[in-house]
């Protein structure tokens, strides 16, 4: 964005796009509870995708999204993406065309709206100091992965400082391990740009997600094997 509509794009996020973000928040956590009866619903799924597209729109942040032809209908999957930003989660939950849970932090749990918003839509909380309750996370996740219903996770565990993909932790893999589901590997770019971990405002700048083949974790002889061919096709699926 050039410099001089910089100070207006940044007085335009906090006086306008973010109090409308805040309010549609919370519209959209009070709907989820509503309907938790029907959490796993196409319509409620589609209100849900329509609250995180709204943060790219009022941000006016171009999105490319390919590789969809991958996703069967009807499949679950176990998705894994790298982390660049908080955009991430809106991009994944966005676009990507499968209703899904999320592994999520236990820490998101006391965020206002979010948290009750999340809880109410099946996503999952794991609390990653405790490995018996982190342990117990992940056969409650795997229970719900059926008639299509799969899940995303962030194997790096926590937000990239650099922009970069880290190194992806065993215990991500685990439930696609436990159910015999393909492990699909999301390619993120754009939303280190747009807000690196600890800024305090977005930069304008496009992102993409390419959805890339299946893989079969059965394929390989080591865990560690497997865990590196799914870091590198997250790797040689980005753009930059």
């Amino acid at each position: 964005m050039k410099s001089i509509l910089k100070p207006f794009y940044i007085i335009y996020q906090y006086l306008i796009a973010w109090p409308i973000l805040v309010v549609l928040t919370a519209f959209t956590a009070f709907f989820t509870i509503c309907t938790v009866r029907w959490k796993n619903s196409e319509w409620v799924h589609k209100e849900q995708q329509f609250w995180s597209r709204s943060f790219f729109r009022l941000m006016f942040l171009p999105v490319t999204v390919d590789g969809e032809e991958h996703i069967r209908p009807g499949q679950s999957y176990v998705f894994v993406a790298n982390h660049q930003s908080m955009f991430d989660v809106w991009l994944v939950y966005g676009w990507l065309p499968v209703i899904f849970k999320w592994l999520m932090k236990a820490e998101l749990r006391k965020v206002p709206f979010i948290g009750s918003g999340c809880k109410a839509a099946g996503h999952i909380f794991v609390d990653r100091r405790n490995a018996k309750a982190a342990l117990e996370s992940l056969k409650e996740v795997e229970k719900q992965l059926v008639g299509g219903v799969s899940t995303v996770i962030f194997p790096e565990g926590t937000r990239s400082l650099n922009g970069e993909v880290g190194r992806f932790k065993r215990g991500a893999f685990q439930i696609a391990w436990d159910l015999g589901l393909p492990v699909v590997p999301l390619s993120l770019d754009g939303c280190f740009e747009v807000l690196p971990k600890g800024k305090p405002f977005v930069h304008r700048h496009p992102v993409h997600m390419h959805i890339g083949e299946p893989i079969d974790l059965k394929q390989f002889a080591e865990p560690n094997e497997a865990i590196e061919a799914v870091r590198n096709a997250v790797i040689s699926g980005r753009r930059q």
